[in-house]
């Protein structure tokens, strides 16, 4: 135990990634500007999973975490589609919740824009070929622009988010 303690007391910080953090700044601050001229100041997400296995959400669910901290760049996640300026879909668009999905759609306010997240709503997942996948997601719904990965970092998540608001 002591000689844990004593490598332990000798070494740094683990943790730190200093040209992580680096990076992580100038994202946010790309960002922060972005949603101030496009949208505000304050941009509404809809998170809506149409059938994933879930690794994608716990992935945006660290975007609120202190260490990335959307919600200080002026990006909120919000519980209805009506108050969301884009849609965030993740996973397959499966039987039962292809009808839902497009409800969501429907609500959201124009101007509105669809981000999907993850490799599953462009087919790309192992289990696309199974009897409750009924379609894909950009044919039902416009698809504006899309983060890659399977499940994508907190880090792509969030420059995918700048990517796609360069693009409006």
């Amino acid at each position: 135990m002591i000689r844990f303690w004593n490598r332990r007391l000798k070494s740094s910080i683990l943790t730190e990634n200093p040209e992580l953090d680096e990076k992580i700044q100038t994202i946010r601050k790309n960002i922060k500007s972005e949603v101030k001229k496009k949208f505000a100041g304050s941009l509404a997400i809809r998170m809506v999973d149409s059938g994933s296995c879930n690794a994608c959400e716990a992935e945006c669910n660290a975007l609120s975490n202190p260490y990335y901290d959307l919600e200080r760049l002026g990006i909120y996640f919000v519980a209805s589609p009506r108050h969301a300026d884009i849609m965030l879909l993740s996973g397959l668009m499966t039987f039962n919740m292809a009808p839902h999905v497009l409800d969501a759609y429907r609500q959201i306010p124009n101007p509105k824009w669809v981000v999907t997240l993850g490799d599953c709503p462009m087919m790309q997942a192992p289990f696309e070929k199974t009897f409750a996948i009924e379609t894909t997601a950009k044919s039902e719904i416009p698809i504006a622009h899309h983060i890659p990965g399977c499940p994508p970092s907190p880090k792509e998540i969030i420059e995918g988010l700048l990517e796609f608001l360069q693009k409006i």
